[in-house]
């Protein structure tokens, strides 16, 4: 396998070492194949929001499995997660389920091309929206982590459309509409970035862009792939309250097994074939195991308190991390939403990726490798997001901070 792995960022290339090889997971804890124990802060990058193996949605998918892994036909599993996605999400009103956010996002840009009619596409830097030609410029997530340039093997013409502004810049996105009218067919967004470490949208920022898209005639896109239902319900549009007209989703909504999602208003997502032209299709989508996961999931999510337990545990522990940094003499600053949060080993603020390039990325292997000692699992990158989930106890908060006053006092 190239580098060791099945995905770059695992290899641990930006934080030195061998990447440690797991042998299992439950609630908030994972175990390696040497039977070290660790409190998990990367939740399979994001979709254990329940906590690892839960024994809800175990049942639920023996169960399903009884009846088989994949139809390769229509099943009501299916409908029974669209209508919780249309009834959750303010602007998905149809909803076309597929396995991966790459495969989303893919799908998503040809669809906003074939509605409007043109070719362009706004991305911001840092943002990552899977490993498709047209969106592997200036992204984030593996592509940052391990400093790569824009990816070879992508022909010019596949990225000749695709045009680029810092994250939180109004006047640089008012600058691409006003010298490329009537082109742009459409902004795609992470509406809180999870892919150059966690950075926020300023305020107004993402009800500029949506007044933009409308005023110009493009579409707006939020990626919800890493956000949706975790920073509530209803994903970062109901948080924020601002409506985009197509969304992707993945993670959260296959409950750990593979899955994605794009949907939106009815009248673009007819376009999609069979309903309308835009082809778009997939072997194992909408397959009965991820359909099950992601319903277990979802219902647990609903619940209350769920948010605001979330909400309460990651503010507990990234105010526990930043004090501990500058109690111990270190340049610090972080945020969270709900169950997702950062942190960047400099003064901040970071309002984009040239300002989260400018953390101490040598601190941070330090600070990575001693949490690994205390047996804390972050992500292996300081261009990724963690995660927390319901299974996250006070006292695994308590500890992760504890490890980390230890730590940062030594590096």
């Amino acid at each position: 396998m190239p580098g060791g792995v099945n995905s770059p960022v695992r290899a641990f290339k930006s934080v030195g070492g061998q990447p440690i090889f797991m042998d299992s997971v439950k609630g908030s804890h994972m175990w390696d194949i040497d039977g070290n124990e660790y409190i998990d802060y990367v939740g399979s990058w994001g979709p254990a929001i329940i906590g690892h193996a839960d024994d809800e949605v175990l049942e639920a998918l023996a169960e399903t499995m009884k009846k088989g892994t994949s139809f390769g036909s229509p099943c009501l599993l299916e409908s029974v997660l669209a209508e919780m996605v249309i009834s959750a999400v303010p602007s998905i009103e149809m909803v076309r389920f597929v396995n991966s956010g790459t495969e989303a996002c893919m799908g998503v840009l040809r669809l906003a091309r074939t509605f409007t009619g043109r070719e362009k596409l706004i991305k911001f830097e840092g943002c990552y929206h899977g490993h498709a030609d047209p969106f592997l410029v200036k992204a984030g997530s593996g592509v940052a982590t391990l400093g790569l340039p824009d990816s070879p093997g992508v022909p010019k013409a596949t990225t000749s459309g695709t045009l680029t502004a810092p994250y939180n810049d109004i006047a640089a996105v008012e600058s691409l509409f006003n010298s490329n009218e009537g082109e742009i067919a459409a902004i795609i967004l992470e509406p809180a970035v999870g892919n150059s470490g966690f950075i926020t949208p300023k305020p107004d920022f993402l009800e500029a862009i949506r007044r933009l898209t409308k005023e110009n005639g493009a579409l707006l896109i939020f990626d919800e792939v890493m956000t949706g239902f975790r920073l509530s319900y209803g994903g970062a549009q109901e948080y924020f309250g601002i409506t985009p007209d197509l969304t992707t989703l993945g993670k959260v909504i296959g409950g750990g097994l593979p899955v994605g999602a794009y949907g939106g208003r009815r009248e673009i997502m007819e376009m999609v074939a069979p309903a309308g032209p835009m082809y778009q299709a997939g072997t194992l989508s909408g397959n009965p195991l991820a359909m099950t996961a992601g319903i277990q999931t979802l219902k647990r999510l609903k619940a209350p308190g769920t948010y605001e337990y979330l909400d309460r545990i990651t503010r507990e522990l990234v105010q526990g991390i930043l004090n501990a940094g500058k109690k111990t003499g270190h340049a610090i600053c972080g945020g969270h939403i709900r169950g997702m949060f950062g942190f960047f080993f400099t003064e901040g603020p970071v309002h984009n990726f040239d300002d989260a390039k400018k953390s101490d990325a040598a601190k941070f292997v330090r600070f990575y490798q001693g949490m690994l000692r205390e047996g804390v699992y972050f992500a292996p990158s300081q261009f990724e997001a963690g995660f927390t989930s319901l299974a996250h106890s006070p006292e695994d908060i308590q500890k992760t901070v504890a490890a980390a006053e230890n730590v940062l006092s030594k590096i």
